[in-house]
């Protein structure tokens, strides 16, 4: 038996280095299921993905999902990328199994809650809008992260800077686009504890929170995403989602006592 990819449909690629192509996945020639292959979507041409990786019924549980994926880093590694990335359902058990058997690696999670009526804060806080002076030096922290995050995937630095910096500008609030980013002080007894980077439109996303690093320890992350919570379910969203990476342990565990519960997690492997 030999399982191969064939091109369900023609390649499609965008000027700025992006690619990408849906294929039948074959045993002798005949259609068992299918996939789908791109590179340069988020994190630049050298960074892949598998999707849509889907087995018919009465083939699965035969090895065809895992010869399927390998076929599939075969193409993507003809395509020069040196990095795959995969998204799994936290309940689809056999893809969990099959990402671990190939050598992934974990890497982050989406976490999404549902929002209802606000919550109060503890006595003493406050949350304001920043002004730019104050949310630059901020956000170039932050962006040195992201630019991070991206070498470690195997994109050039000077592309990683670059894609920070576009992502960045996308995403700075605009007072002219009700429900758009917001740019948030978190302050406790007159003193600025924590910052909040959140998309308030439905459905919210937490860009990126931060605690100021001489008040850590006392709960005013905890206080910071519920202040989050508040601010996008009062600008209408009725759920609220972020990324964690799961080497960071601490906000893991923030995130689930506080009733976040993962959607999708990030896989990845070198090539």
């Amino acid at each position: 038996m030999t399982t191969t990819l064939r091109p369900a449909g023609p390649e499609h690629r965008g000027p700025d280095g992006t690619r990408g192509r849906s294929y039948t996945v074959c045993v002798n020639s005949r259609p068992v299921g299918g996939v789908r292959l791109s590179a340069g979507e988020q994190f630049g041409p050298t960074v892949g993905t598998i999707a849509d990786l889907a087995i018919d019924g009465p083939d699965r549980k035969r090895g065809r999902g895992a010869v399927a994926a390998l076929a599939g880093e075969e193409v993507l590694r003809s395509w020069g990328c040196t990095q795959v990335k995969i998204a799994v359902p936290p309940d689809a058990e056999h893809a969990l199994r099959l990402a671990a058997s190939l050598g992934y690696t974990e890497r982050n999670r989406h976490l999404r809650k549902p929002l209802g009526p606000g919550r109060a804060l503890p006595a003493g806080t406050s949350v304001r809008p920043l002004s730019v002076a104050e949310y630059g030096p901020w956000l170039a922290r932050g962006g040195e992260k992201y630019i991070e995050s991206l070498t470690s995937l195997g994109v050039p630095r000077a592309e990683a800077v670059a894609r920070e910096a576009d992502s960045t500008r996308s995403l700075l609030p605009d007072p002219d686009v009700p429900g758009g980013p917001a740019l948030l002080g978190v302050g406790h007894d007159g003193q600025d504890v924590a910052a909040l980077w959140l998309r308030t439109a439905d459905p919210a996303w937490v860009y990126a929170v931060e605690v100021a690093a001489e008040f850590r320890g006392r709960g005013h992350g905890r206080t910071a995403m519920l202040a989050a919570e508040n601010v996008c379910g009062g600008a209408g969203a009725r759920s609220i989602g972020l990324n964690v990476f799961v080497a960071n342990e601490v906000a893991v565990r923030l995130y689930e006592s506080l009733g976040y519960r993962t959607v999708l997690r990030h896989f990845t492997k070198p090539l």
